[in-house]
């Protein structure tokens, strides 16, 4: 089935970089959430449907579906239009611009990954420095591509957690919410780290090697 591509107001420096993560398909369905209508020329994109209360965009009136929401409601716009895209049978999901400078608004979205499988789908978010996703007993690899990858919870505690092909392999190890200890690890040259999950589900992060600078 399609993919449902959703867009949101986030900044965006590098329009080449997330289309290359993104790598585009003719199948996909475009959801641009309010202020997301910004990133249009930039991603090239053309609209299956817009959603949002625009405080952040004019509704520039395009002949395209469009649902307008109250502004004052329970789920930002980026949740509405998730929601939506699961109402219209969607199961894989790819997020843009949903991750930036407001930490509310940023965690709110990043959540949606859990949102998103607890409801049977998938997806990923992309942002100005890396993919993100869940990561659980379904083993994922990590190309050499990928300057760090970092493993967070955000669940409670993941158990069983195995780390192959990386500076820091992990056997049956363990990340607890308030201890996270899995950042930074890197991919060993020529390979692919793979990781997976008995109990829980993480959230990986892939940095991207423009950024690998950016330490703490």
């Amino acid at each position: 089935m399609a993919r449902c591509i959703i867009v949101g107001n986030a900044d965006i420096s590098s329009y080449e970089r997330v289309k290359e993560a993104w790598q585009r398909e003719e199948s996909d369905y475009i959801i641009i959430c309010d202020g997301g209508l910004k990133h249009v020329e930039g991603l090239n994109l053309t609209p299956n449907l817009l959603v949002g209360d625009f405080d952040s965009h004019e509704n520039p009136h395009w002949p395209v579906e469009t649902i307008e929401l109250p502004r004052q409601k329970d789920d930002t716009d980026t949740v509405y239009a998730l929601k939506e895209g699961i109402r219209r049978g969607f199961r894989e999901f790819i997020c843009l611009g949903v991750i930036g400078n407001r930490l509310d608004h940023s965690l709110g979205n990043l959540y949606m990954l859990l949102y998103m499988k607890n409801h049977g789908c998938s997806g990923i978010l992309i942002d100005d420095y890396s993919v993100m996703r869940l990561v659980g007993r379904e083993e994922v690899s990590i190309p050499d591509s990928y300057a760090y990858f970092s493993l967070l919870n955000i669940t409670g505690c993941a158990k069983g957690i195995t780390i192959q092909g990386a500076k820091y392999p992990l056997l049956d190890g363990e990340i607890s919410s308030e201890y996270q200890y899995g950042i930074s690890n890197e991919v060993l040259l020529g390979e692919s780290a793979k990781v997976s999950v008995k109990e829980g589900e993480l959230l990986l992060i892939q940095v991207f090697p423009e950024v690998e600078g950016t330490n703490y």
